[in-house]
């Protein structure tokens, strides 16, 4: 092992040395060397998808959510509700929580829900 370290120490005589220049990336650190920093590439492409690029990204995705709910709603603006909601089926269920005393003391079983109902 003491022959390998003096061999170690030994300064090789052939080797150079040399000056390296750095020149950072046109659009500044972390950036493609073939494309623009920001955008779409020079802004090309379709006129409004250039405007909602440069919208504040809150701004776009409150717009586009409220869209897509807009439209899920359409199929479901003429429906009737569903049976369990109607009147008399609530009311059924609330006399068999009362039989079988389900939720006696916040649910639909306590006194005051009691009370409330039979006015």
């Amino acid at each position: 092992s003491l022959h390998l370290q003096s061999e170690s120490n030994k300064i090789n005589t052939n080797t150079k040395m040399v000056k390296v220049w750095y020149e950072p990336p046109p659009y500044g650190p972390r950036t493609s060397l073939n494309r623009p920093a920001y955008g779409l590439g020079g802004d090309k492409g379709p006129q409004w998808v250039i405007r909602l690029s440069k919208q504040p990204p809150l701004k776009v995705i409150t717009g586009f959510l409220a869209g897509f709910m807009c439209l899920a709603y359409l199929p479901l603006r003429n429906q009737k509700l569903p049976y369990t909601l109607s009147p008399e089926y609530l009311a059924a269920q609330r006399a068999y929580m009362r039989y079988h005393n389900m939720n006696p003391i916040w649910g639909i079983s306590s006194k005051q829900a009691r009370a409330a109902d039979d006015h």
